[in-house]
């Protein structure tokens, strides 16, 4: 790649369905570009709402060193020492509080949680059905999820889908946490006000880049508040509808190199 100036000096990027392919790699193509922008001076950041034990398996894998926000913004982890710098929990009263208004407007949901911790098991009650393969702990009593620190709950419906969940649990509860679609299958309950956007803008102040200098790509509506707060917000061709409607581009999909496609044509590559 030629070496010219490149216009950012942060790369966010989300995890799953954006850096990562169906397989859970990162093509060479895409990590040389990685690469050849941090060469011009960019840091590359993943922001993911995989907590920190679901992430660190990748980024050891990448030989990514560096700040990773994680938790849907709830963990700024430092990959190189193996520790956390930030963490954020969800409030287990408020959360039990929003969850049985919830189920008294649409009835029984099935429940997993994520323990806060760079060894936080995700815990999975009954019904609860987990994707993607990761590791979790099955529960036969829900009981057991709440005795200790939480950072986020995860719900699923027996009728209502992904889409249609979200929008009645923000309208039922929006006013005591939030509710984000982090993936097919997969809505979560978080701490108030809290997105990616929160622990991004934090990484980033760690590392003195400005929000003007950032460029961020994703691929699901929670990522929307991480393209609200970065210059240039990129979506995959297999984003949500909701994601590309804001987004300033749409670029090809995880699976042909959507991201290297990009940053490509930002060094003046192709």
């Amino acid at each position: 790649m030629s070496p010219v100036p490149f216009p950012y000096k942060l790369v966010a990027t989300d995890l799953d369905g954006t850096l990562l392919r169906g397989d859970d790699t990162v093509s060479e193509r895409t990590r040389e570009a990685l690469v050849a922008a941090t060469a011009a001076g960019a840091a590359h950041i993943i922001v993911t709402g995989r907590a920190v034990p679901w992430t660190r398996h990748v980024l050891d894998d990448l030989g990514y060193k560096g700040i990773a926000v994680c938790g849907q913004g709830a963990q700024v982890y430092d990959a190189g020492a193996h520790r956390l710098l930030t963490s954020v929990t969800l409030d287990r009263q408020l959360a039990g509080l929003a969850l049985a208004k919830l189920e008294a407007e649409i009835g029984p949901l099935a429940l997993a949680a994520s323990r806060d911790g760079v060894d936080g098991e995700v815990l999975l009650g009954p019904g609860y059905e987990a994707q993607g393969g990761l590791p979790a702990r099955y529960l036969d009593d829900t009981a057991a999820m709440w005795t200790a620190p939480l950072n986020k709950l995860y719900i699923q419906h027996p009728g209502l889908d992904d889409d249609a969940l979200v929008s009645v649990a923000r309208e039922t509860v929006g006013n005591l946490v939030d509710i984000v679609m982090a993936g097919p299958g997969i809505v979560e309950i978080l701490p108030l006000g809290l997105t990616k956007a929160t622990g991004l803008s934090l990484a980033a102040r760690r590392l003195g880049v400005k929000a003007a200098e950032t460029i961020a790509f994703g691929d699901m509506p929670n990522d929307i508040p991480m393209f609200g707060w970065a210059a240039h917000g990129v979506a995959m061709a297999n984003a949500h509808a909701a994601l590309k409607r804001v987004a300033d581009e749409v670029t090809t999909s995880n699976e042909e190199d959507g991201i290297a496609v990009v940053l490509e044509r930002l060094l003046g590559a192709v």
